[in-house]
């Protein structure tokens, strides 16, 4: 197996450390013909208009929606998950729409406002899972297709769409593996 993860900007290292932890080769993907060959993609987090911005610079913003139109699985952590959804509050800026929610940036506050915390997921289990806020988004809201897989307080901050999924945290940044493990099984 093989797996692209986004190396524009953000937190792409930690996830291919991750990966690697797991067995599982990764790729970065800069270009569209990097997409060649993956069985999913990592969107990491970082900073969301950055990154849409620089999916239009590469061109990498129609063959990554073609590929997981076709059936690419796709992750988005954090500016990841932004970029993934259908709308973003007062926002217009480049996104790859693939998932059927409303996101709002920022939501949890400034950087020095982040924080940690143990969620429960059952999907993944009893024990809870550590998740690192960083300038977190959260999901505002969700279409019929979403299944909403954890949230903090009324927040819903981890969602999946088929082969998309989505969370406002930072799952690379702890040594808590489950998370990756969930999305290898959609590839």
């Amino acid at each position: 197996m093989l797996i692209g993860v986004l190396a524009l900007q953000g937190a792409f290292r930690e996830h291919q450390e991750m990966l690697a932890a797991l067995g599982v080769e990764s790729r970065q993907v800069r270009k569209p013909e990097q997409l060649e060959g993956i069985n999913g993609l990592i969107i990491p987090g970082g900073e969301s208009t950055t990154m849409g911005k620089l999916l239009q610079d590469y061109n990498l913003f129609e063959p990554i929606r073609q590929k997981a139109l076709q059936g690419m699985p796709v992750f988005g952590t954090c500016a990841g998950l932004i970029l993934l959804a259908r709308e973003i509050v007062g926002s217009a800026q480049p996104r790859l729409g693939l998932m059927d929610m409303v996101v709002e940036r920022n939501a949890f506050g400034r950087q020095v406002e982040s924080f940690e915390v143990d969620l429960d997921v059952p999907v993944l289990g009893e024990k809870p899972l550590r998740a690192v806020f960083i300038r977190a988004p959260y999901i505002v809201s969700v279409g019929p297709g979403i299944e909403v897989l954890a949230r903090y307080g009324d927040k819903i901050v981890l969602a999946r769409q088929g082969r998309f999924l989505a969370c406002a945290f930072h799952p690379e940044l702890t040594d808590d593996t489950r998370l990756h493990r969930l999305f290898l099984e959609q590839c």
